[in-house]
This record gives structure tokens, sequence and C-alpha cells, in this order.
């Protein structure tokens, strides 16, 4: 099963500069597991394993355009030809 995977700047670094890499998995869980075995480290910037193995506060992550937190959150489904796009969260505003 091939799901594309877009990466944000901040976590390229993991991913050796690419924008989008490929990975593979039934749930949003397993995908993330898959990533870490090519891009190691990756899996840990996007998941607090204390926090029961949930999304970390300030990581989006979409299952084509719709947030995973609004669906089944870490354990959201997935079907090939899917693609997730991890965001960080952004703050800020007017002063």
């Amino acid at each position: 099963m091939a799901i594309e995977v877009r990466i944000p700047t901040i976590l390229r670094s993991y991913t050796g500069g690419a924008k989008a890499v490929d990975g593979s998995g039934s749930t949003i869980d397993e995908l993330l597991t898959d990533l870490d075995t090519r891009h190691a480290g990756i899996r840990e910037r996007i998941v607090d394993e204390n926090a029961a193995g949930r999304l970390r506060r300030f990581v989006n992550v979409y299952l084509n355009d719709e947030d995973v937190r609004f669906l089944d959150g870490i354990s959201t489904k997935l079907t090939d030809g899917d693609s997730v796009t991890i965001l960080p969260a952004v703050a800020g505003g007017m002063s």
C-alpha cells in the first residue's frame, strides 16, 4: 500500500530534505512506525509516547485534507493512494 506523506520544512532533516516520502500502513500509527524505519527519529517528533501514543499537541496530521483528530486520531484507517500531510501548528497574532 503506497501512501504519500508530505513533510514540513522543520522535519525534512529526517528525510534528507525530501518534501514528500512514501510510506505504508493500514493506520496513521502504522504509517509513522514505517516512516521511522527509514527516517529514524521522525516518529518521536510527531507522536508523544508518554501521552498514550497520541499526536503531539502542536503537530497537525491531515488525511486527504481532513484533520485526523476529528477522525480516529492515530488509529485513523488508511487506504492505498491516500495522502497524509504533517504540519506544525502555528501560533501568533497581533500584539
